[in-house]
């Protein structure tokens, strides 16, 4: 899949390549990396969300009243790293991997939740909302589109499920 990732971003004016410090976004970026004869960078603000679930389905826990006192507040959420925190992370990962690649395209790897929240962000919709409905599938490429300093854009692709 991460293949499939790096061979999308084949004719890229790729510079940088960035990712969480987790042994899996470290794997995914090295095909990417090795693609533009590049290093991986490694930037913590890219880490997967803290979360009181990791491990477990979600659909499963809420149907279990042992783990109820988890769900008190979808907004935050009380399972975990509130969504303003990782808002904050993503934004700065995000101008730190802009200005790395200043003038080029840099590539960042993170994972769905941190990547789903800077996406509504900075589409200006609530940070909140349903898992079932985020669009970040495995080894997808959202990407944040400047001209200059300026936002112009963001697209999202699924090459992994072409391959």
């Amino acid at each position: 899949m991460a293949k499939a990732a790096a061979t999308a971003l084949a004719g890229h004016d790729i510079t940088y390549v960035v990712a969480s410090p987790l042994e899996r976004a470290q794997q995914t970026a090295r095909p990417i990396a090795e693609q533009f004869g590049l290093a991986v960078h490694t930037d913590p603000d890219l880490i997967e969300s803290a979360n009181l679930l990791e491990g477990r389905n979600v659909e499963r826990a809420m149907r279990d009243p042992r783990a109820w006192r988890l769900f008190w507040n979808p907004l935050r959420p009380s399972w975990g790293e509130p969504y303003t925190l990782v808002q904050a992370r993503m934004l700065r990962a995000l101008e730190s991997a802009r200005r790395a690649a200043e003038g080029h395209e840099a590539v960042a790897v993170s994972h769905q939740l941190p990547i789903w929240t800077l996406r509504r962000s900075i589409e200006r919709k609530r940070l909140w909302h349903d898992p079932r409905s985020r669009q970040c599938a495995l080894a997808s490429l959202t990407s944040f589109e400047f001209d200059g300093l300026t936002l112009t854009g963001v697209t999202y692709s699924e090459p992994a499920a072409r391959a």
